[in-house]
């Protein structure tokens, strides 16, 4: 059971974050192509982020207090790969807005949900986070390759294609997911989820993180468009971003051996995202950008191991599809605000919008050294 449980999350990690890789640095691309101004092409790809803390808290707790997380994947999953249907045969800007507004609905739980089912597995067998979760990963640069291979040969307008089939796989692999045994009770569920808000150290978690990792907005939305607006073919372009996630893939792969704490490891990916966008900020050649690129090891992948450890220090077992619900709706309202606020930014001042996005890394990493008991933030 634990060897299926593992071959299948594997699997379901995959295609999320291969759709990952082919939407983030290529759905802004179709945006592009289809005829969406620069401006409105930050608001769409906020629209994800925004869904985070309206619908994605309810979902996610209402599925872990019924028990019906795996239920859950399945039908958000199916639901997802329609909305992207719809959103591929739409092509003006209303329509699209609406499309995928609704769809983000729909896709967004998808990740905390499977995380929550990931770490009650993971406790219920006995395994290690890091080496499942890097297929995610894997997948991710497999995506963002054969999408860049494929722009390079077909019209960027049929981008959106890809993202349905791999919508298509995740759905029918989520159907394989084992059903976990039932853990804790339901009774006073509401208490309980709102206690979680009443930790100040959960509530640093959740905030650094989401900080940190909204760090990388600026580079979401619009690293592509530059890069290929500097000249980068799109193969290039998926190179640089493939760099970056093999990077994470080792960060994943060793995280079972790590000794700092989790606030540490979350520390120094907030310090590497510092260092990371103020180069990037000042349009480095090709050969550095390549070398700042590896440090999403750090600014993504280590930020994330940490951010698990100390959810598994702060959140009971029963909680954890709830907790990571309000750490995505968190991540959600500043990753949102971060892209709104990128496309301002760029549009006025290029890769100097990255310095924006330096600062809020700062902002994640006195926040975790602060908000955690001193043994724990030093390493103790």
């Amino acid at each position: 059971m634990a060897r299926r449980f593992a071959r299948w999350l594997s699997l379901v990690y995959g295609a999320v974050f291969g759709l990952g890789g082919i939407s983030l640095p290529f759905f802004p691309v179709w945006l592009k192509a289809v005829g969406i101004d620069v401006g409105w092409i930050g608001v769409i790809t906020a629209l994800p982020s925004l869904t985070r803390f309206t619908v994605l808290p309810f979902a996610t707790a209402l599925a872990e207090r019924r028990g019906l997380l795996r239920q859950a994947i399945v039908g958000f999953a199916f639901l997802t790969s329609v909305g992207f249907v719809a959103v591929g045969l739409s092509g003006s800007l209303i329509p699209i807005l609406l499309l995928y507004g609704l769809t983000a609905c729909v896709w967004t739980p998808i990740v905390p949900l499977v995380d929550g089912y990931a770490l009650k597995g993971v406790a219920q067998f006995g395994l290690d986070y890091g080496p499942l979760r890097l297929w995610g990963s894997a997948a991710f640069v497999a995506g963002a390759l054969a999408c860049g291979l494929l722009i390079d040969m077909v019209a960027p307008r049929h981008v959106i294609w890809i993202m349905v089939a791999m919508a298509l796989f995740g759905a029918g692999a989520s159907l394989g997911l084992v059903p976990l045994a039932a853990r804790g009770t339901a009774m006073d569920a509401p208490a309980r989820d709102a206690h979680l808000l009443r930790q100040p150290g959960f509530l640093a978690v959740i905030i650094s993180a989401a900080l940190i990792q909204g760090s990388h907005a600026a580079y979401y939305s619009f690293g592509s468009i530059a890069w290929q607006s500097a000249g980068l073919s799109g193969l290039t372009v998926s190179l640089l971003w493939s760099l970056g996630v093999v990077a994470e893939i080792v960060v994943f792969a060793v995280s079972p051996r790590f000794t700092w704490s989790p606030a540490v490891l979350v520390a120094v990916g907030a310090a590497s995202a510092v260092l990371r966008w103020s180069v990037t900020a000042l349009a480095p050649p090709l050969s550095l950008l390549a070398l700042v690129q590896m440090l999403h090891a750090f600014t993504y992948g280590l930020t994330q191991v940490g951010t698990v450890g100390l959810m598994l220090r702060h959140v009971p077992p029963h909680l954890m599809a709830t907790a990571q619900g309000y750490l995505v709706a968190t991540s959600g309202i500043v990753l949102g605000l971060a892209y709104i606020g990128s496309g301002l930014l760029f549009a006025r001042f290029g890769d100097g919008a990255y310095f924006a996005m330096a600062a809020m890394g700062a902002a994640g990493g006195a926040l975790i050294l602060l908000g955690q008991p001193h043994s724990e933030a030093s390493g103790g």
